[in-house]
């Protein structure tokens, strides 16, 4: 399959000309077109700061990173959701919905097409003139999901969108991202401190550790979607991923 995120021995570091201590040092990671790839680790390790990297929010102090997605003036190529859905409350839900095709060459009948489909697609096309403050904190979080799908992103990056929630809304909300990817077969990258969250939805789960940060388990996860919790793997797999993290922390390190 084409690698759509090539990061190639990536360093970040902050400060005055990356002068600080780095966050990454030499990352190496593959990303395939169409997967559902998930970050885990604790906090402070710098997942959050890896998705801004791969947006282009954030600059590499050295490596390289490839997102072999073009932006036309239609469409972006990759689109962010973060934790918070940042929705505006002073416009409705259609609104902040087009909000993210401003500055695309789309007049607004397509702009309104765009925006009615990706609220569709969530299952809030009944909500679309609403406003934020009509909503239940799992909707406004789907606004956002429809936000960045409005844009017709190759990549979509997911920075812990869940977190949130509580856990009987999180749940119908991990229902409802598989029902979404598995029709569009958008690539996910996806952010998680969540462990059985990260191997329920992905193909792959990839595991941040240390300071800096290096990658210590990219696991496949092969175990059938939708009967994926009932399967007898499972717990042996979030276990296994776990004790990897905890590692870190048995050896002195902290969150």
């Amino acid at each position: 399959m084409v690698a759509i995120v090539e990061l190639d021995e990536l360093t970040v570091a902050f400060g005055r000309d990356a002068s600080g201590p780095p966050v990454f040092d030499r990352v190496s990671l593959s990303v395939e077109q169409g997967t559902f790839v998930t970050l885990v680790g604790a906090s402070g390790v710098g997942k959050s700061s890896l998705l801004r990297v791969i947006a282009g929010l954030l600059p590499a102090s050295g490596g390289q990173v490839r997102v072999n997605a073009k932006a036309t003036p239609q469409r972006r190529p990759t689109a962010l959701v973060f934790q918070e859905p940042r929705l505006m409350p002073w416009r409705s839900v259609r609104e902040n919905v087009m909000f993210g095709l401003e500055g695309l060459v789309l007049s607004k009948a397509m702009q309104l097409e765009r925006a009615n489909a990706a609220l569709a697609l969530v299952e809030l096309a009944d909500y679309a003139d609403r406003h934020p403050r009509e909503l239940s904190g799992g909707q406004r979080q789907r606004v956002g999901v429809a936000r960045a799908l409005a844009v017709d992103p190759d990549l979509l990056l997911m920075d812990e969108p869940f977190a949130a929630l509580d856990a009987i809304t999180r749940h119908a909300l991990q229902e409802e991202l598989l029902r979404i990817w598995q029709k569009t077969r958008k690539t996910v990258i996806f952010v998680t401190h969540d462990i059985e969250e990260a191997v329920y939805l992905s193909d792959r789960v990839v595991l941040l550790r240390d300071r800096p940060a290096r990658i210590t388990q990219d696991r496949n996860i092969t175990a059938k979607r939708g009967s994926r919790r009932n399967d007898a793997e499972f717990p042996n797999v979030v276990s296994e991923i776990r004790r990897g993290l905890s590692d870190e922390f048995t050896n002195g390190d902290g969150i």
